[in-house]
C-alpha cells in the first residue's frame, strides 16, 4: 500500500499545527504578562504603575491583533513577530530605566521572555534570529536614550546573561521545527493509510456480501439440481426397467427368434444393464458431491469391450456412409477397471468421431499393447475440430456455437466425461487435431 502526500495537504496540516502552537503562546502571554507587574512593584516601585498600564495595554493590543489575524486568516508568523516585538519594547525600556542593582533581574526576565517564545514557537530558526537582533537593537536604542551607565556596567550586571541565553534560544526552534514537521508528516501518512484501509475494508465487506448472496443462490441451485437428478433418474429407471422386462420376455421366447434377433437381444440386454448402472451412479448424490468417484473394479478383457462398442456403432456409422476400420487386437488383454465406465469412455470417443466426420470417410479403431499398457486409438479423417476447440471440449462442459450448416452441433459434454472417467480410473487420454483430422488415444495398465 503506497501513500503519497501532496504539498497542499502537508502545508495545510503544518499551518493547523502552527496555529495551535500560536494559540497557546498568545493566551499564555495574555494571562501571564500582566503578572510581571509584581516584579516591577518589588524591584522598580517608582515606575511599576506606569508599566502596569503599559503591560495591560500591550495585552489588549495583542488580543485585538490575534482576533484580527484569525478573522482575516493572515500569517501566524507575522502575529508572533508583532507580539514578541511589543513585549521586547517594554522589556528593553525597563532594562535601561531601573537602577543598577536591579539590572540582573530585568535582563534575566527579558531573556526568559525570549527563551519562552523559542521553546513554544513553531517557525523557522531565521525568525528567532530576527527577533533577537531586534531585541538587541531596542536595547541599544534605549541605552543611548535613557541609560545613565556605561556599557561595561550594563554587560557585567546581567547583559552577558541576556546575550548568552538569547543566542542559545535561537538554536531551539530549528530542532523543534524539524520534529514537528516529521510528526505532522507521520500523522498525515497514518490518517491516509487508515482511510485506505477503511476503503479496502468497505470493498471487502461489499464483496463478501456479494459472495454470500451468490453462495446462497448456488446453494438453492444445487438443491434444485439434486431434486431434478432424483426425479429424472427415477423416471429413467422406470423406463429402463420396462426395457429390461420386455427384453427378458423376448429372451424367454428365444427359440422362436432367428440368430440375428437373438444377437440383437443380447446387445439390448447389455446396453440396458449399463444404463441401469449409470443411472444408479447418477442418483447417488453423495457420491457425485464427493471428491472421489467410486468404481466397481473387475478384471475383464478390454479388447472384447472395445469390440462390443465397435459393433454397437457400426450401424450409426453406416447411416452417415462412414466406414469403421477394425484394427482391434484379437489377443485378450485383462485390465482391472470399472467395465461400464471404461466402455463409456470408448463409446463417447468413437461416437464423437462418427458425429464430426463427413460422409465417405474412414475411421480406424486400433488397439495395441505397448510397454505393459493397453492403448486404444481412434484415427479420424473427418473435418478437424481444431486444437483450441478440442481443448475446450475436453476441459469444459461447453457448447460450441460456431458450427456451420454442414457441421453438426458440437457438445463438449461426452469428451469431458471421457477424460474425467479415464483419469479417475488411473488412465491417460491424449488428443490432437490438425489438417489430417482428429486423433484420440487412451492408455490403461494391463495386469497380464
Amino acid at each position: 500500500m503506497f501513500v503519497q502526500i501532496t504539498k497542499e495537504e502537508f502545508s495545510k496540516e503544518i499551518t493547523k499545527r502552527a496555529w495551535y502552537q500560536t494559540n497557546n503562546i498568545i493566551w499564555m502571554v495574555i494571562f501571564i504578562y500582566p503578572l510581571f507587574s509584581i516584579i516591577d512593584f518589588i524591584f522598580a516601585n517608582s515606575i511599576w504603575l506606569q508599566f502596569f498600564i503599559v503591560r495591560v495595554t500591550t495585552d489588549l493590543i495583542i488580543l485585538g491583533l490575534y482576533s484580527f489575524f484569525q478573522r482575516k486568516n493572515y500569517s501566524y508568523r507575522l502575529l508572533l513577530h508583532i507580539t514578541l516585538f511589543l513585549l521586547s519594547i517594554a522589556s528593553a525600556l525597563l532594562c535601561n530605566l531601573v537602577d543598577l542593582q536591579q539590572l540582573n533581574i530585568y535582563y534575566l526576565v527579558f531573556a526568559a521572555v525570549i527563551l519562552f517564545f523559542n521553546l513554544q514557537v513553531f517557525w523557522e530558526p531565521v525568525n528567532s534570529v530576527i527577533q533577537v537582533l531586534l531585541a538587541l537593537l531596542l536595547l541599544a536604542v534605549f541605552f543611548k536614550l535613557f541609560s545613565g551607565y556605561t556599557l561595561d556596567l550594563v554587560i557585567s550586571n546581567g547583559g552577558q546573561f541576556f546575550f548568552i541565553i538569547a543566542l542559545i534560544s535561537c538554536l531551539l526552534p530549528g530542532a523543534r521545527y524539524k520534529i514537528i514537521e516529521r510528526d505532522v508528516r507521520s500523522q498525515i501518512l497514518i490518517g491516509k493509510s487508515n482511510e485506505q484501509l477503511k476503503e479496502q475494508n468497505r470493498d471487502i465487506n461489499e464483496k463478501n456480501n456479494i459472495i454470500d448472496a451468490q453462495y446462497e443462490q448456488l446453494r438453492k441451485l444445487d438443491s434444485q439440481k439434486n431434486s431434478f437428478i432424483n426425479i429424472a433418474g427415477h423416471d429413467l429407471k422406470n423406463l429402463v426397467g420396462s426395457i429390461i422386462m420386455s427384453n427378458n420376455m423376448l429372451k424367454d421366447e428365444d427359440y422362436r427368434l432367428s440368430a440375428d434377433q437373438v444377437e440383437l437381444i443380447g446387445y439390448i440386454s447389455e446396453a440396458s444393464e449399463k444404463m441401469q448402472y449409470l443411472l444408479n451412479k447418477l442418483m447417488d448424490v453423495k457420491e457425485i458431491e464427493s471428491s472421489e468417484m467410486k468404481f466397481n473394479l473387475q478384471v475383464f478383457d478390454i479388447n472384447a469391450e472395445v469390440t462390443n462398442v465397435f459393433k454397437g456403432l457400426i450401424e450409426t456409422a453406416q447411416m452417415k456412409n462412414i466406414h469403421l476400420v477394425n484394427n482391434i487386437l484379437k489377443l485378450p488383454l485383462n485390465v482391472k477397471l470399472d467395465r461400464v465406465f471404461a466402455g463409456q469412455v470408448f463409446q463417447n470417443l468413437l461416437s464423437n468421431a462418427i458425429k464430426f466426420s463427413q460422409t465417405n470417410n474412414n475411421i480406424r479403431v486400433v488397439t495395441s499393447l505397448q510397454r505393459q499398457r493397453f492403448v486404444f486409438e481412434i484415427i479420424d479423417e473427418g473435418i478437424p475440430i481444431g486444437q483450441e476447440e478440442l481443448d475446450m471440449m475436453f476441459n469444459k462442459l461447453k457448447t460450441l456455437n460456431e458450427a456451420s450448416s454442414h457441421i453438426e452441433s458440437r457438445l463438449g459434454l461426452g469428451l469431458s466425461i471421457a477424460k474425467l472417467m479415464t483419469q479417475e480410473m488411473g488412465g491417460e487420454l491424449l488428443y490432437r487435431s490438425d489438417d489430417n483430422g482428429n486423433y484420440f488415444r487412451v492408455e490403461f495398465h494391463v495386469i497380464n
